[in-house]
């Protein structure tokens, strides 16, 4: 696996997909903070995005879609001078699917949300900026484009297990969308997804994802991304935030903790499969990643 997929299975993202949206005329509506990350595609006419904390508006054109990566107010509107209606009022109303505001049929989004598990904050949505726009016109969006359309046709149609293949499409999107917003904006990112825009940090990353439980050395990694030792740790320094030793260690505990939360296997069966000696040795690292020991971890999930 690479590291993007990695992170992603996981954080195993699921898709909630929402009534659509059909409006025209003059017509805002607002909504509360999102429950998880929020997606909307517009797949007719145009609109404004405001999203609180947000300085300025998003222009958003046919074909454009957006994920909203923090947990903030946003209003979807027709122009600036335009009064929001609550969208629970909005929604509340929706018949067969489809949510009306205005007068008229003007502009259509469909969308949704995305839930994460545990750690998503941290592990991918801070590296995020609050918004990721993706306009239609944007080099290679047409595979944004195809799940997007994908997912409209089922909506509409709605052939056997129709929610089921839609959701799964979203998830779909998904992916295409952070690839695009990479290699569009790789300055736009921090942190591990920052280090996929450098050729060779995104080789070392994938060598430390690929074997987390190798015990790798600067100077080993160094050798099979063909760089020297110097200038692996200072790009990966740079881009990534951290070291090479030190990133390995979180990616571990994580792996380690997603062991914790799924499975009932013994500490010291985790500690060997991500890479460490012991169980005291895994407790140690545990601690000082997460803030706790993973025994305590371990029991904290298990309350009811």
């Amino acid at each position: 696996m690479d590291p993007l997929e990695d992170v992603l299975t996981l954080l195993n993202p699921r898709s909630h997909l929402s009534s659509g949206l059909v409006a025209g005329g003059r017509w805002a509506v607002s909504f509360g903070a999102p429950d998880g990350v929020k997606f909307n595609a517009v797949r007719r006419g145009s609109c404004l995005l405001e999203v609180d904390e947000v300085s300025e508006p998003i222009e958003l054109a046919e074909g454009d879609c957006y994920l909203l990566t923090r947990q903030r107010p946003f209003t979807l509107r027709s122009d600036p001078q335009a009064v929001p209606v609550d969208a629970a009022h909005v929604f509340g109303r929706a018949q067969a699917g489809i949510a009306r505001a205005g007068q008229g049929s003007d502009v259509f989004l469909i969308g949704g949300r995305f839930s994460f598990r545990a750690r998503a904050q941290e592990l991918l949505l801070d590296r995020l900026p609050p918004v990721v726009h993706v306009p239609a016109g944007t080099q290679h969006a047409e595979t944004v484009q195809w799940a997007l359309t994908a997912i409209d046709l089922e909506l509409t149609h709605q052939p056997m297990a129709s929610t089921v293949v839609a959701e799964h499409l979203a998830v779909v999107m998904l992916v295409h969308v952070l690839r695009l917003h990479l290699a569009r904006e790789p300055h736009a990112v921090s942190g591990w997804l920052a280090g996929l825009g450098d050729p060779v940090v995104a080789t070392a990353l994938t060598f430390l994802h690929r074997d987390p439980a190798r015990s790798w050395t600067v100077a080993e990694l160094a050798s099979a991304t063909a760089v020297s030792r110097s200038t692996l740790a200072a790009r990966f320094k740079d881009t990534v935030g951290q070291g090479p030793q030190e990133y390995l260690t979180r990616w571990r505990i994580e792996l380690a903790a997603r062991q914790l939360r799924d499975g009932e296997e013994t500490l010291a069966s985790i500690a060997h499969s991500v890479g460490y000696g012991s169980e005291s040795a895994l407790s140690v690292a545990f601690k000082r990643v997460l803030g706790v020991p993973p025994g305590d971890y371990r029991k904290h999930l298990m309350k009811p």
